[in-house]
């Protein structure tokens, strides 16, 4: 990899001044639009200035934020509210395993860990997904670190590090583990099953669900596999790859920087965020914006970012997207071949949409013609019509017929594989919170938008 020096600090220093700069113009213009003379000439320009000024001064800011959890209760059978604590059970340098705990509640049946992409978004982004589950289900999720706070003395953190650190918190949390893998992290998951079936056959899950995943990227183009094909790995670390500056704990840490991330982000559907945000400034001029309002809710989860290693990113691109090493089979951990034939015991799902314009459909399923050794019972597949990528894991789909699939998958397979009468076992209640049943807010930027929002 380059090594950049100053160089990279002053280009990574850049991009921060420039976000403050846009910080402190939007404070000012807020201030300015709502001066108290001005109110003796109400001119609608007025307004528009403090509008605006408020709506930047809050997008610029929640850059830098990491989104607190903030789930709500859990309506428990006997009516009344369980509290859901965020607790850290497994620490480690890159990113550790998070439970929410559910006070006052038995353990539940089903046991889900999430694995949460890193790919520029906090974990936080799956928020929605961990609420829909939390009625029914006991809830772990990887909760990824911010590379910029990362000392580089913790070394670095590539494709072959994620998919140990998946191995050990699967392993921890034992074999009668339902794991869900959502986008960028779905072939790493595929690995760290195939490495236990290899190496720890008692401790596979008995369930992995992809969704939304690049197992195979080459199955259906999209922008993103035409850029991973259309530049070169020189091309990435020479243009894409900064050195944190000595704002941060990783100063000099090598790394993909979010603001960078973001940009991308949001050129990817720059008309349908522009209409947002423009239809916000004049919510806010109007009066009928309000600060925990569809569209602050919604972007400030997608406005705050993270880097990534400048390690995991490269490996990334050149190992899954141009090399196609999971497609193929031929993926190496330390130098040993993970063969995804062993995978035998492990029912597996996966999801996709059909308006999905980041992990197209064709990339995902791949993975049940890769996984030979599984029996064809215990394979499924689910195309949502209509749903883009966000909406297959934490909108409307995912709520109404997505989550309602996954979770009767996780049922039909709970079994331990050489304890067959385990099927017959009880299952819970089904619990559905009030309402779930019914349509979502659709329009830009609320909850259950399930267009095409890049993750």
């Amino acid at each position: 990899m380059m090594y950049k020096g100053f160089r990279g600090i002053a280009s990574y220093d850049a991009m921060e001044t420039i976000r403050n700069t846009n910080e402190w113009m939007g404070a000012t213009a807020r201030a300015f639009g709502a001066y108290p003379a001005f109110a003796m000439a109400p001119h609608p320009m007025f307004r528009l200035i403090s509008a605006w000024g408020r709506v930047a001064e809050r997008s610029f800011r929640r850059m830098i934020v990491k989104p607190d959890w903030d789930i709500p209760p859990v309506l428990g059978a006997e009516g009344q509210d369980h509290m859901v604590y965020v607790e850290q059970e497994l620490a480690r340098p890159f990113g550790n395993l998070v439970r929410f705990r559910v006070a006052r509640r038995d353990p539940m049946e089903r046991r889900v860990l999430l694995i949460a992409p890193m790919s520029g978004h906090y974990a936080t982004l799956l928020r929605s997904t961990v609420t829909s589950l939390l009625p029914d289900c006991d809830v772990w999720i990887t909760d990824w670190t911010n590379a910029r706070d990362i000392p580089v003395s913790e070394g670095q953190f590539d494709v072959e590090d994620y998919a140990e650190y998946l191995v050990d918190f699967i392993r921890h949390l034992g074999p009668d583990l339902h794991v869900v893998a959502v986008c960028q992290p779905a072939p790493l998951a595929l690995v760290a099953t195939a490495m236990l079936a290899q190496d720890a056959p008692e401790a596979q899950p008995r369930t992995l669900t992809l969704i939304g995943g690049p197992i195979d990227p080459d199955a259906a183009a999209t922008d993103v596999t035409d850029f991973g094909h259309r530049v070169t790995m020189g091309e990435l670390d020479a243009f894409m790859i900064q050195q944190v500056g000595f704002k941060y704990r990783g100063a000099g840490r090598m790394v993909y920087p979010g603001l960078a991330q973001l940009s991308s982000f949001i050129a990817m559907n720059a008309e349908t965020h522009g209409r947002a945000f423009a239809d916000q400034i004049h919510a806010e001029a109007s009066g009928t914006a309000s600060e925990n309002d569809k569209h602050n809710k919604f972007y400030d989860e997608y406005l705050a970012v993270m880097d990534m290693t400048a390690e995991f990113y490269l490996s990334t691109v050149e190992r899954i997207f141009q090399n196609g090493e999971v497609a193929k089979n031929a993926f190496t951990v330390r130098g040993r071949p993970v063969d995804l034939t062993a995978i035998r015991d492990v029912s597996i799902m996966t999801v996709e949409g059909t308006d999905d314009d980041i992990s197209a459909p064709g990339q995902c399923v791949a993975a049940l013609a890769l996984c030979s050794g599984v029996p064809e019972a215990n394979k499924a597949h689910h195309l949502e019509p209509g749903a883009g990528h966000y909406g297959i894991f934490a909108g409307k789909s995912w709520r109404l017929r997505i989550r309602p699939l996954v979770l009767n998958f996780m049922d039909e397979h709970s079994a331990a594989p050489d304890h067959p009468e385990a099927e017959d076992k009880p299952r819970p209640p089904r619990r559905h919170r009030k309402g779930s049943n019914s349509p979502g807010d659709t329009r830009p930027g609320g909850p259950d938008d399930d267009r095409k929002i890049a993750v």
